[in-house]
């Protein structure tokens, strides 16, 4: 009996690595089937060979895509119906510039018709449009178009958390519910993990109705938790919106001791565009809740004018179409003089990067501003990865030295701004739920363009030769980084 035992007790190592060595197989070959982009494909495929356990752990956490589809179908929302009748009307329009563009927006109306086609991103001109620099400029507006809503408040946010500036949002959103405006909140589950249950208790108790974004109970069984909800939306009676890169918690407001200064960018608009990202809020309401929005209560009615021309812009797993990369990729490959971006994560996919590096080869300014310090160590090590052949190609890279850089910005030809959630990286161009602000106007662009340029002057330029003179040690750490780029 003690030998037989002994023989099992033997053969347990075996049987392992046998029914590991099967796993790998197996999960390798339903991700070959998925036809993912084959760098994405490869690389999964290196961290579940080269990460015995933890990459299958890693794998079930962040990698499974198969129910994607299913899951985010909005099939028959009526407000998604109308906005492709519009669409198709505008697109129609566009040749012949019935919308009374200026000669330098009518040249870039390739990109107007692609964020059409490939996200139904309606052209609204009759807006006002505000840049909100940091915390201390956006949260006292939009604080105070809360106070002053009349009908409706509606928000979505990755991060919600219960400190002081979240109690302060929480106590707002509590009295505008017993005065009897209709309040609806949308948190993610991911990224608001640590929201106690009180907070949101309270709030229903007061009569706001809040949901969470994808419930993640038992992250291991579900391809859940690979895909976040990452915008950050607010609507006011549905004529005014914000949009930008600030979450809600303190350190978006006073930044942390080991980060320093917190370097934001929000934007506010006024007019048609609400509705347009009233139609986004929509969906996604529609989806945590069931509950169907519509009236003009909510859906202003889309009036011509002669304000900014906006395009509310938004891609995620429910799209078709990676429309946000498709925009970044599109505004830099046509670029004509100059492209300036301002990103936290620059892990960029292959045609992204290859836009920017042709269009330098080319002549064209291209300048990228990173953040010095990094609130996340891996994708730091991967953004580095990128540095050198960008250097190379003739891009210039600047490290933010005046605290942390989490502005998502990019302004084109002094004529596109581009202002959001989207992060210049695989999981927001390709996995999370984003959304972004078009803003076709010269002086739009001219005052993001000269805040670009006071960062330029709390920022250091990356020198090639000094760049390649980096520990080996460094390097080793980018180039295994760069590995789980597209998982990061």
């Amino acid at each position: 009996m003690i030998g037989l035992l002994n023989d099992i007790w033997n053969l347990l190592p075996s049987a392992v690595t046998i029914t590991y060595f099967v796993t790998v197989v197996v999960i390798a070959v339903i991700i070959v089937h998925e036809n993912r982009n084959p760098i994405k494909t490869i690389s999964w495929i290196l961290v579940l060979v080269l990460l015995p356990v933890v990459g299958i752990v890693f794998y079930l956490f962040f990698g499974q895509e198969y129910r994607k589809r299913k899951m985010f179908s909005r099939k028959g929302l009526k407000n998604l119906e109308q906005l492709r009748k519009k669409t198709q009307q505008q697109l129609s329009q566009l040749p012949q510039n019935e919308l009374e563009f200026s000669e330098a927006i009518f040249d870039k109306r390739h990109l107007m018709k692609l964020m059409l086609s490939n996200s139904n991103a309606l052209l609204t001109n009759n807006n006002e449009v505000k840049i909100l620099k940091n915390g201390n400029e956006a949260f006292p507006a939009m604080f105070q178009a809360m106070e002053e809503a009349k009908h409706h408040i509606h928000l979505e946010y990755y991060i919600v958390e219960d400190d002081e500036l979240g109690r302060q949002l929480h106590d707002i959103l509590q009295r505008k519910a017993k005065e009897g405006v209709e309040v609806r909140f949308i948190f993610d589950d991911v990224g608001s993990w640590q929201l106690p249950r009180k907070y949101i208790r309270s709030l229903r108790g007061a009569g706001v109705k809040i949901d969470c974004f994808m419930k993640v109970r038992f992250p291991m069984l579900t391809s859940r938790v690979n895909y976040r909800n990452h915008r950050k939306i607010v609507i006011v009676d549905g004529e005014i919106a914000f949009t930008g890169g600030l979450n809600v918690a303190n350190r978006y407001l006073n930044g942390t001791k080991r980060m320093g200064h917190w370097r934001d960018t929000h934007v506010m608009l006024k007019g048609s565009a609400a509705t347009s990202s009233q139609i986004i809020f929509m969906a996604d309401w529609f989806f945590v809740s069931k509950e169907i929005l519509k009236g003009r209560k909510y859906f202003k009615d889309l009036k011509p004018g002669g304000g900014k021309l906006v395009q509310v812009v938004h891609s995620g797993p429910d799209s078709d179409y990676e429309s946000i990369g498709q925009a970044y990729f599109s505004a830099i490959a046509s670029a004509h003089e100059k492209v300036y971006i301002s990103t936290p994560y620059l892990i960029p996919t292959s045609e992204i990067i290859f836009a920017m590096k042709t269009a330098a080869l080319g002549g064209i300014d291209i300048r990228i501003i990173l953040p010095g310090k990094s609130d996340a160590i891996t994708p730091k090590w991967s953004t580095e990865s990128f540095i050198e052949e960008l250097l190379e190609a003739g891009v210039k890279v600047y490290f933010y030295q005046a605290g942390f850089n989490h502005s998502k910005t990019m302004v084109v030809d002094g004529i596109i701004a581009s202002i959001g959630s989207a992060n210049m990286d695989f999981r927001s161009l390709e996995t999370n739920f984003e959304v972004n602000a078009l803003i076709y106007d010269d002086k739009t662009a001219l005052e993001l363009e000269q805040q670009f340029m006071q960062d330029l002057k709390q920022s250091q330029e990356v020198n090639l030769k000094d760049w390649q003179k980096r520990h080996w040690l460094r390097k080793t750490k980018e180039s295994f980084a760069r590995l789980l780029s597209p998982m990061l």
